[in-house]
C-alpha cells in the first residue's frame, strides 16, 4: 500500500515472498490485487528457496517458492535471481544466472512452450525493470552495449544447453573472449 499510495512502486522490490507460496488461491486473489496497484517488482531466488524453505516439515512439504507464473500472469513484474554465493543458505551459488533460470524453470514448474518463450525475459529484460535501468538497458544507440555473446543458436537452446558466454562485452568494450571447445571423434 505504501508503494502506491507515495507512487514509489516503480522503485520497490519485494525478495523471495516465499510465503506466497503457502497462501491459499482466495487469499492470493485478494493479494495479487493490491500488489497489481502497487507496481512493485518481484526477485524470486528459486534455487535458495527450494533449499531453505520446508526443510524441517513432514510430509507433504512446502516448495517454498513464491507463485512466479501466477503473478506473471497477472501482469506484475518478476525476475530470478541468486542472493547467495557458496554461503550457509545456498552452498552450491556460484552467480550463474542461466544455471538459475533453468532450475527456476522447473522449480515453478514453468517448462510448457509460453514460458519457454519468454524465459529468457526473467533474467534480462524482467530484471532491468526492476533495477529501473531505463536507458542504460538494451542494445540501441546511445545504451552502454554491455552484453553476452553466449553459445548457442536460439534462446531455447542457451537455456537447454546452459550456453558458454563467448564474449563478454561492458560499454562497448570486449573484456572476455572465449574459444569454442573442440571435441574430436574417433571410429573404433
Amino acid at each position: 500500500e505504501e508503494a502506491r499510495s507515495r507512487d514509489m512502486g516503480a522503485r520497490v522490490t519485494a525478495s523471495h515472498t516465499t510465503a506466497m507460496g503457502s497462501y491459499d488461491n482466495a487469499y492470493c486473489a485478494k493479494l495479487f490485487r493490491l500488489l497489481g496497484h502497487s507496481g512493485i517488482s518481484f526477485v524470486s531466488c528459486p534455487t535458495e528457496s527450494i533449499h531453505l524453505q520446508g526443510r524441517f516439515d513432514s510430509f507433504p512439504k512446502r516448495r517454498g517458492v513464491t507463485r512466479v507464473n501466477e503473478l506473471l500472469e497477472a501482469g506484475m513484474n518478476v525476475c530470478f535471481g541468486q542472493d547467495s554465493i557458496v554461503d550457509p543458505w545456498y552452498p552450491l551459488g556460484n552467480g550463474n544466472i542461466l544455471r538459475v533460470l533453468e532450475a527456476g524453470l522447473h522449480i515453478c514448474h514453468m517448462l510448457g512452450y509460453r514460458n519457454l518463450q519468454s524465459a529468457l525475459d526473467l533474467v534480462t529484460d524482467n530484471s532491468a525493470k526492476a533495477m529501473a535501468l531505463g536507458d542504460r538497458y538494451g542494445l540501441a544507440p546511445g545504451r552502454p552495449a554491455n552484453l553476452l555473446i553466449l553459445s548457442a543458436d536460439s534462446d531455447y537452446e542457451v537455456i537447454r544447453s546452459q550456453g558458454l558466454p563467448l564474449y563478454s562485452i561492458r560499454n562497448g568494450k570486449v573484456l572476455m573472449k572465449r574459444q569454442p571447445a573442440q571435441v574430436e571423434f574417433f571410429a573404433r
